[in-house]
């Protein structure tokens, strides 16, 4: 079942603390505390996927997964991001992957609090 950026927004902004909707390039994003963890590609080379941010050794492990769900283009070589096809991607491994990348991006604070009420 294929996860659409509005869910996408919504399980976002109701489960991670000062998660907001915003735009970054001129596509829409996801950010915290003004620091960008998710965008959606809307430029011609891979239109529609989202771009989610990772640790460089995340990103290595899921694309030599074989997983089509997936990829990368050269523009993020070097970078802690991994492309992610909507269409393919399990739900419940997206869910993760955001919760990873809302981590990664959030400041120490927000992310202490959040991670209390756990």
């Amino acid at each position: 079942m294929a996860t659409t950026w509005d869910e996408l927004v919504g399980l976002a902004t109701s489960t991670f603390p000062d998660t907001e909707v915003s735009t970054s390039w001129g596509n829409p994003s996801l950010k915290v505390k003004g620091k960008m963890f998710a965008r959606l590609r809307l430029e011609k080379e891979a239109h529609g996927a989202l771009a989610l941010k990772c640790s460089l050794e995340d990103k290595e492990a899921l694309l030599a997964s074989g997983d089509a769900a997936f990829f990368t283009i050269p523009h993020y070589d070097g970078y802690g991001y991994v492309l992610v096809d909507l269409e393919r991607v399990d739900p419940a491994e997206l869910r993760e992957l955001v919760t990873d990348a809302w981590l990664i991006a959030a400041p120490v604070r927000v992310r202490q609090a959040w991670e209390a009420t756990r």
